[in-house]
C-alpha cells in the first residue's frame, strides 16, 4: 500500500517538493556555513520524495551544544515557514476523503521540516 501512495505522492507534487528541498540544500551548501543546512535540507528532501512507510525518529543527540545552535537558527531562518507549508497543504488536502491519507503524511513532515536537526524521517 505505500508503494502506491508514494507513487501517487510523487506525480501530484511529492517529486516538485523534494526536488525543490535538494536544490534549495545545494544552494545552502556554496557556502562553508551553510553546508550542515544543505544536508539537512537534502536529507528532508529524499524523504518528502517517499513519506509513505516511514516513520518520525529522534535524531541521536551527539550534536550536544552545536546541535541546539543549529535546531534555532535553521527554526528562525527556514524551518517555520517550510512547515507552515506543510500545514497548510495537509489543511487543504484534509478537506476531501481521498486527499486524507496525503494530509498525514504532510502533519508528519511538519516536525521534520521545523526541527531537521532533532528529527528525521526513516
Amino acid at each position: 500500500m505505500s508503494l502506491i501512495g508514494n507513487i501517487i505522492w510523487l506525480i501530484f507534487g511529492g517529486f516538485l517538493a523534494g526536488l525543490g528541498y535538494i536544490l534549495g540544500g545545494l544552494l545552502l551548501m556554496l557556502t562553508i556555513i551553510g553546508i550542515p543546512f544543505g544536508l539537512k535540507s537534502i536529507r528532508l528532501g529524499i524523504a518528502t520524495m517517499a513519506p509513505f512507510g516511514k516513520a518520525v525518529t529522534e535524531v541521536d543527540s551527539r550534536g550536544g551544544c552545536l546541535q541546539l545552535i543549529f535546531s534555532i537558527i535553521w527554526v528562525i531562518l527556514f524551518g517555520w515557514e517550510i512547515a507552515l507549508a506543510h500545514l497548510t497543504a495537509a489543511l487543504i488536502l484534509a478537506i476531501t476523503i481521498i486527499g486524507i491519507p496525503f494530509a498525514k503524511q504532510h502533519l508528519k513532515l511538519v516536525p521534520v521540516a521545523l526541527f531537521p536537526f532533532v528529527y528525521d524521517l526513516r
